[in-house]
């Protein structure tokens, strides 16, 4: 029996006359077979491939042939705007079967969610930090409220999996599952991850349901995909805006400040053109949606912000400033065309320089290989572990340690972290009096109310999302601008510069507390640029593939004649260097360059593996190591490898407690100051680090050899 079969003849009726729906699509019936066998499922079709209603449908069904007592169906998106995005659908499928939905987030209205409190509606559809508000708040009588929970919805589930917001979300829905009467069903949503078994077992928490992964057949589809090299980005620009005229369009960039130029040098040409990134108001953000949906001629510069699968009506043309950094966003950015009949998925590359060809390359030839990424799993997430022992001690006021972990350690999440590794925590956290402990029970400390308190606790529950701004001031207390807390994260004191009002800064100081950055005027001739920031890591086969790239001798009929002369100059430098077995080693007068290919996590652990063992200076990037120091050569470097490749030299106390020591302090998350030492140096450890992986890739340069 089909799965449009099983549904109630009221949801039936509806989707053949309400929606003019003929059948279902292979995906929805795959899905909701699950879904009605009561499976946990991770649901993976391409953008626009009817995920919401193969995950909606069945849970409609369910809803119908029995209703809840009170919500019975959570749906979470990762960002406001995706929930705002859907809100206008599920609203339609739930009234047209006579139930109701609530959106459930910061920008709706005390007295609504006081009427949805009272009388709740089925459906809640809310984002992960706004549902951990909802449980903790005394006036949501969340025990009421959820008492007959059966299904979580998770869309958008890749950009939550292998995230300090993805272990939130978890964590949260574990405190939550308690409250219902029933095991419930999780169900996640995605179009592009490369290991959708394992983010399934992540998914599934402690639910003891039955799991499965659908994955329909994918049908073979042409793509238009184009690489051009402009050198500058008034060329860029230029281009973009003469291919955008006449058509509506996408246009992505890598960060905010690229975005802003780019929309600057594309206004007043023949297109209309708008721009969508965080730091814009949500109003702003929301005119240029609205604006750009019933536009015909119209192009929204954009960050990461339109890159999920939020509606912005039929594209025409994705185009690409240089390159984004996985297979993964390439394919989420270049599904949101090709969604009209008679219309081909289609994305043009923009680059500035020869490397982001390069990547652009690697990243399309990865993709028709089939591959993406594996969403990373992490097992010991430290800052999330202290908010919600924070959170906790809100929800309940006072609660004891021993109930902490019991909820806690339930958490995929934190399965790595020991009940000892938790103690240590607790007991740094009552030491440093962000927790108070009285007669065995654990409150918020006064330190935690000064720091996390303000607004009624925003900086508790707004952690992950909303931005945070810090002045920035002259040493003599000017006041320069501001700038957001995501961005001053990166910045490392006496060695970042950026720029900000059309001039060159160099950071002094950052005083987290305050939220003030000193800095001073850069000296003339300092370029501000990324190389005291936090570095920007790509992965490793996505940086291998680069090195085939310049090793093979394919022409790619897709990338402009300026392009592939840069890709023919870089494979007359190093292709035969990089075709040779072993090390790849190249020396000039100062240096010796090694070319690894390897990424951003092994080659910085080959950094400091280097500098500890010879007390070289080494740089480190993607893709090489620029070694200096003395008796730096051919022989000396691979005998270098040699003695690091030995995973015994990394598990040696002294090695460990040197590489600690030479970690640079960067602040990762607002808990890290609630972590003992070892626990910080830890975060800043696995976002730089992959001792593990390093070790392999030297096993496999010395098997070459």
């Amino acid at each position: 029996m089909s799965a449009f079969a099983r549904f109630p003849p009221r949801l039936q009726e509806a989707i053949v006359a309400r929606l003019g729906w003929t059948s279902l699509r292979p995906v929805q019936e795959l899905a909701g077979e699950a879904i009605l066998d009561g499976k946990n499922a991770v649901i993976l079709a391409p953008t626009a491939g009817g995920k919401t209603e193969a995950s909606m449908f069945p849970a409609l069904a369910g809803l119908v042939q029995r209703e809840p007592a009170g919500v019975g169906v959570i749906y979470i998106a990762p960002i406001k705007a995706l929930l705002n995005n859907q809100d206008e659908r599920l609203e339609t499928y739930a009234e047209m079967v006579g139930l109701r939905r609530f959106v459930w987030h910061g920008d709706i209205s005390d007295s609504d969610k006081r009427k949805f409190v009272k009388e709740p509606s089925e459906i809640l559809m809310t984002t992960p930090e706004s549902l951990e508000v909802l449980l903790v708040s005394p006036r949501s009588k969340a025990a009421r409220l959820f008492a007959d929970l059966r299904l979580v919805v998770i869309d958008e589930v890749h950009a939550l999996a292998g995230t300090d917001r993805g272990a939130h979300l978890m964590s949260v829905i574990e405190r939550l599952v308690p409250l219902s009467q029933n095991d419930v069903q999780r169900v996640g949503l995605s179009a592009t991850v490369g290991n959708p078994e394992q983010i399934l077992d992540w998914l599934k928490g402690s639910s003891k349901r039955a799991n499965v992964v659908v994955d329909p057949p994918k049908v073979p589809a042409r793509r238009e995909l184009s690489i051009g090299l402009y050198g500058t980005l008034g060329n860029l620009a230029d281009e973009a805006a003469t291919r955008a005229a006449g058509k509506k369009s996408l246009f992505f960039c890598q960060s905010r400040s690229l975005t802003e130029m780019v929309a600057e040098r594309m206004r007043g040409r023949a297109v209309e053109v708008f721009v969508h990134h965080s730091s814009l108001s949500l109003e702003e953000r929301r005119s240029a949606e609205e604006r750009f949906a019933h536009g015909t001629n119209a192009c929204i510069v954009c960050t990461s912000t339109l890159e999920l699968g939020i509606d912005v009506g039929d594209l025409d043309a994705v185009f690409q400033a240089n390159a984004p950094s996985s297979v993964s966003s390439f394919l989420q950015r270049m599904g949101r065309t090709g969604r009209r009949a008679n219309t081909t998925p289609n994305t043009t590359f923009y680059c500035e320089e020869g490397e982001a060809v390069l990547q652009a390359v690697a990243l399309i030839e990865l993709a028709r290989e089939g591959w993406v990424e594996r969403v990373a799993q992490h097992e010991r997430c430290w800052p999330v572990l202290v908010h919600q022992l924070l959170a906790m001690t809100l929800q309940f006021g006072a609660i004891s340690a021993e109930r902490c972990w019991e909820q806690l350690r339930r958490v995929p999440d934190f399965r790595g972290i020991t009940v000892a590794e938790f103690e240590a925590v607790v007991a740094h956290m009552k030491k440093e009096d962000f927790l108070f402990e009285s007669g065995g029970l654990l409150s918020m400390g006064q330190k935690a109310e000064r720091v996390f308190g303000k607004k009624n606790f925003i900086e508790l529950y707004a952690v992950f999302s909303s931005p945070v701004l810090y002045r920035v001031v002259s040493q003599a207390g000017s006041d320069l601008g501001s700038l957001e807390q995501g961005f001053v994260d990166r910045l490392v004191e006496q060695m970042s510069s950026f720029l900000l009002g059309g001039r060159a800064w160099s950071v002094q100081q950052v005083s987290h507390s305050d939220r003030i950055v000193t800095v001073r005027e850069a000296p003339r001739g300092v370029k501000p640029s990324w190389g005291g920031f936090i570095p920007q890591h790509l992965g490793f086969e996505l940086s291998q593939r680069i090195k085939r790239v310049l090793t093979e001798s394919i022409r790619y009929p897709y990338v402009d004649e300026a392009g592939y002369q840069h890709i023919e100059a870089k494979r007359a430098d190093l292709a035969e260097l990089l075709s040779r077995p072993g090390p790849a080693i190249q020396l000039d007068e100062e240096r010796a360059h090694l070319w690894t290919f390897a990424g951003g996590r092994i080659n910085h652990t080959l950094k400091y593996g280097l500098e500890l063992s010879e007390g070289w200076k080494v740089i480190a990037d993607n893709f090489q190591l620029r070694i200096e120091g003395d008796g730096v050569g051919h022989s000396t470097v691979r005998r270098a490898l040699t003695r690091i490749s030995d995973a015994s030299y990394w598990n040696e106390e002294a090695t460990r407690r040197a590489l600690l020591a030479r970690l640079p302090r960067y602040r990762l998350s607002k808990f890290q100051d609630c972590l003992p030492e070892p626990y910080a140096l830890e975060l800043v450890e696995r976002y730089l680090l992959d001792v593990e992986a390093a070790v392999r890739w030297l096993g496999t340069i010395a098997n070459a050899r």
